[in-house]
């Protein structure tokens, strides 16, 4: 599900800078890729990471509000059926430009903010492309702090580029496979006394 998520976003996103910025140009205008390529030789990286603008997991965490605490669900036929929760997500995405002109990276930067302030929340409804399995996508804009930047971009390996963060949220996890089923209890009996339900 989360590299469903990402590829949808970098389509939307790669669609938009198109249409800002060149609509016949031919190369994707970013792309899902990991920072630390950055600084590889190009001969021999996946992606040609010199010439565009990259979309790059940095942590995943649960969101724990949004998880429900039973272990079971009820279906339409009365019957429950005992499985795991499903898991919810919020996964940090780092969008950076790397482009030979540190002028054309500051603008490249500044359309993804600004196609993630016109469109911040992707449901069914505003984006019939989203994956099935995917009900709604959130991103909301994470500042870091110049020690948590600092930190970042040590851990990833690279020099610092133009970039931004973004939470993205509601990433739903769930296996399919049934623990087990039961019906409904609808009569209690206690005492030779029946209780109905």
């Amino acid at each position: 599900m989360i590299d469903l998520a990402l590829n949808f976003l970098n389509t939307q996103l790669d669609s938009y800078l198109r249409a800002k910025l060149d609509p016949t140009h031919g190369a994707p205008f970013i792309q899902l890729a990991n920072i630390a390529w950055n600084d590889t030789d190009n001969s021999t990286s996946k992606t040609d990471t010199t010439s565009s603008a990259f979309i790059t997991l940095v942590n995943i965490e649960e969101d724990r509000i949004s998880k429900s605490p039973d272990g079971f669900s009820r279906l339409n036929n009365n019957n429950i059926v005992y499985q795991n929760p499903q898991i919810f997500l919020n996964l940090y995405v780092l969008f950076s430009v790397n482009l030979s002109s540190y002028s054309e990276s500051l603008k490249r930067i500044s359309l993804i903010i600004q196609f993630f302030q016109y469109k911040n929340v992707f449901t069914t409804l505003n984006s019939p492309g989203l994956p099935d399995g995917i009900d709604k996508l959130i991103l909301d804009l994470s500042t870091l702090s110049f020690q948590d930047m600092n930190n970042l971009w040590g851990i990833l390996g690279s020099k610092y580029l133009p970039s931004v963060m973004y939470k993205l949220r509601l990433i739903k996890i769930s296996e399919d496979f049934v623990q087990g089923d039961a019906s409904l209890i609808h009569e209690i009996v206690v005492n030779d006394k029946s209780l109905t339900i």
